[in-house]
């Protein structure tokens, strides 16, 4: 009864050197045995398949029996699933394989499709995995690591995380084009403290620098704030006229293009903060963290809008 779970690689590659060389002399000095370590090794082989392999000529030649052709099919077989899986840990040992989950705040989900669809065409054997959501589920995914590497507004304190700057982020006060504030100038604070505000929730990046913003406006002024829940409710609620709001610009690029959306000027406006990718100081980045990373440092911000 043949037993291939006792057969090794040495007896394949013994049986293959003398397919290839045809004799046990040259197979051993082919694979670098001795002659005796090499009869060995056919031995074990036919006694492991429970039958004759290779036939051993008059003068020292040697080839192989029908059974013995029937095993260098699947030595071979064993020997390029063998090299390809070599070539499958070295591609994922140099990064060129393997999966990298980027996430990102949902400010920045009107350039991170067009910068994932960049980095497939780069990395074609990499998956690069989308996770666009609040501020706090991305800090979140980081701590638990989720994701492996984020670009957001201001990196967290917790959990510890490297920070590279990727480029400017401008944040300005918007309103419908028709609004009385709109083309104005420079508007003086107590006309911007007179109007409603359009705000993100409490926690959000852009909430913070509004709350901001208007404390160093109104010195303790309170304003009056309209809470919703996204930007792009943020915009239509603005282009309807239920107040302004400070926003990305880069959320609202397409519409001030359009003129659906008017930019107003004040005193510190626009806002610039920075972009930043961000990834745990605890965890070392996949190969292909790396190389992920190293494509969206090198691009210098190209992808952010203009």
């Amino acid at each position: 009864m043949p037993k291939p779970d006792a057969v090794t690689l040495k007896q394949l590659r013994a049986l293959q050197a003398v397919a290839a060389h045809g004799s046990i002399t040259a197979a051993a000095e082919a694979i670098r045995l001795t002659p005796p370590a090499v009869h060995s090794q056919l031995r074990q082989l036919e006694t492991n398949f429970n039958a004759r392999l290779v036939e051993r000529g008059p003068q020292g030649g040697a080839r192989l029996t029908r059974q013995g052709e029937a095993v260098l099919v699947g030595a071979r077989a064993v020997e390029a699933a063998l090299d390809a899986s070599a070539d499958h840990v070295r591609s994922i040992n140099e990064g060129m394989e393997g999966m990298v989950t980027l996430g990102v705040v949902a400010t920045g989900k009107y350039f991170a499709p067009g910068l994932v669809v960049e980095l497939m065409r780069a990395f074609p054997t990499i998956d690069v995995i989308l996770r666009v959501g609040s501020r706090e589920s991305i800090v979140n995914a980081l701590a638990s690591a989720s994701v492996d590497i984020a670009i957001m507004g201001r990196p967290p304190r917790i959990p510890d995380v490297q920070a590279t700057v990727l480029g400017a982020h401008p944040h300005v006060l918007i309103a419908r084009p028709d609004h009385p504030l709109a083309g104005q100038g420079r508007l003086a604070p107590e006309a911007i403290l007179a109007q409603p505000f359009i705000a993100r929730e409490e926690g959000s990046g852009t909430r913070i620098l509004m709350e901001r913003f208007l404390e160093r406006l109104g010195r303790g002024r309170p304003a009056r704030v309209i809470e919703l829940e996204s930007n792009e409710t943020m915009k239509q609620a603005v282009m309807a006229g239920l107040g302004i709001a400070l926003i990305s610009r880069h959320t609202v690029t397409e519409e001030l293009r359009a003129g659906r959306l008017a930019e107003l000027e004040a005193e510190a406006l626009p806002l610039v903060r920075q972009w930043f990718l961000v990834h745990r100081s605890d965890t070392a980045l996949s190969a292909a963290g790396r190389r992920v990373h190293a494509y969206v440092v090198g691009r210098q911000g190209a992808f952010l809008p203009r």
